[in-house]
């Protein structure tokens, strides 16, 4: 059963919400306990609590659907996430900017169809804002409609990206960063690729890049961005290590994902890929 857009995203602004209210509530009372996940992926409580009042919300609107959250298990496989409805889910994104007191920090709810993505909110519980679209409906900033910038010289560009847990790669990283600095206005390393997108639709960005992010980093954002007039693309692979997501499909797949103004992507997009 197609169920519509808007239904959806209602479903997803709830959760948002409840959400919304966990990370504010640990943080306030310094209750949360950080561990590890790696060398240096943070995972606090949360993290783990605002997971389940979102699950929680998803299970009793649409217990049928599938779910792809960042810290439960996985229960399917890449492909069978992209058939039918998912959930992309990430609680708390930017959990290293929660447990050291930064703003930055989002909540990213996206629902899938087959792989694309049809609804989406991202919240900044931090900022009071929450980002919202719904496929072929536009994208919203607490109700009121946002485009992206028309800036057309990269040299006006102020572009954001992010860093992997993974050091392995730092090479091929900073050499991209030392490619693009001389050509646009700044950099910004901001650390939380949900709302990175979400600025660019706004306009507080002109373009965002990052390799080494998984779906649901970016399945909200991608809807949010494209829906303000974004061009989303992907950066050719230079690392074995980029391939997070190359089994997943559509608005899954996030590897070397590329969100920016239409006015500037042919000229980032060579520089990326020189």
């Amino acid at each position: 059963m197609i169920i519509p857009p808007t239904t959806l995203l209602e479903v997803a602004t709830g959760a948002a919400k409840l959400a919304i209210g966990q990370a504010r509530k640990y943080r306030s009372e310094h209750s949360f306990s950080v561990s590890m996940k790696g060398d240096f992926n943070l995972v606090t409580s949360a993290d783990l609590a605002s997971e389940k009042v979102i699950l929680e919300h998803l299970k009793k609107h649409l217990p049928e659907h599938k779910i792809l959250s960042e810290e439960s298990a996985q229960t399917s496989t890449p492909e069978e996430y992209g058939k039918g409805y998912t959930w992309v889910i990430d609680p708390i994104d930017g959990t290293t900017n929660y447990a050291h007191d930064h703003f930055h920090v989002g909540i990213s709810i996206a629902c899938a169809l087959d792989g694309e993505t049809v609804a989406a909110a991202v919240a900044a519980p931090f900022l009071d804002e929450i980002f919202t679209a719904t496929k072929g409906g536009g994208a919203f900033l607490n109700g009121n409609p946002i485009k992206c910038k028309q800036t057309t010289n990269l040299s006006d560009a102020l572009i954001t990206t992010g860093f992997p847990y993974s050091r392995a790669n730092a090479h091929n990283i900073c050499a991209r960063l030392e490619r693009i600095l001389p050509y646009c206005r700044d950099i910004r390393r901001l650390g939380a690729a949900s709302l990175d997108l979400c600025w660019v639709a706004c306009g507080r960005l002109d373009a965002y890049y990052e390799e080494c992010i998984q779906s649901w980093d970016a399945a909200a954002g991608v809807l949010i961005a494209r829906e303000a007039g974004c061009i989303i693309d992907h950066f050719s692979y230079d690392s074995d290590l980029q391939k997070m997501t190359a089994r997943y499909s559509g608005d899954l797949f996030a590897d070397n994902i590329v969100a920016c103004v239409p006015g500037i992507h042919a000229e980032l997009m060579s520089i990326l890929n020189r």
